[in-house]
């Protein structure tokens, strides 16, 4: 174990903080180590929302030890393929600490269990599965409606900006637009307008003034 200064004990307490940040942000579906590269055989300095079955004072990993041997080696490696001991497959960015000397002394892992995405995402594919309907097409939509969003949508792209975050002036622009077009007469137009909008039909109303 390498002595530390008081510049590197800082740092990986301040690293230890941003790890539990993160830990508490995205449980539990992500695990986040700290790595204390200056005691390569007792590396796991805090691990958070434990998904690799590993615990404190575990040694460094492979990428640990090239970061102690070479300096130079990359600081940031992001969203690499991984695997828990277990088998399961995971999403991993790694990011190494260097002191002001340039020597690495920590690093900061986040580690994804996609299983736990994969099987989410393939409950909400059964669930959006419209295939079986015995020929039936219906649509709850007002005819026109997609037109006016895309018209909106548009719109706000010339701006560099999002529907919901257009001001009050711009969405008055976008109420002449909207009416000059066409777009008011469609059934409903008012309520679609202020929905992609995030405003109140009242406001709405207002901008069309």
């Amino acid at each position: 174990m390498r002595k530390r200064s008081v510049e590197q004990q800082a740092l990986l307490d301040q690293i230890s903080q941003v790890a539990h940040g993160l830990g508490e942000t995205l449980a539990p579906f992500c695990e986040v180590v700290v790595h204390d590269l200056l005691d390569p055989k007792h590396a796991i300095l805090a691990i958070h929302n434990n998904l690799s079955g590993r615990q404190v004072g575990d040694p460094a990993t492979e990428l640990g030890l090239a970061r102690i041997a070479d300096p130079l080696y990359e600081q940031v490696i992001a969203n690499y393929a991984n695997r828990f001991a277990d088998g399961r497959q995971a999403k991993s960015t790694s990011i190494g600490i260097k002191d002001s000397s340039g020597q690495y002394i920590a690093a900061l892992c986040l580690n994804v269990d996609l299983t736990l995405f994969r099987g989410l995402q393939s409950m909400l594919g059964q669930f959006g599965d419209v295939g079986a309907g015995a020929g039936v097409s219906e649509s709850l939509d007002p005819a026109g409606a997609d037109a006016i969003r895309h018209r909106i949508d548009q719109f706000a792209a010339r701006l560099a900006t999002t529907p919901r975050a257009l001001k009050v002036t711009e969405r008055r622009a976008l109420m002449r637009e909207l009416k000059e077009s066409g777009f008011m007469d469609v059934r409903r137009a008012m309520e679609i307008v202020a929905m992609h909008l995030g405003v109140s039909r009242a406001t709405v109303y207002s901008d069309a003034k």
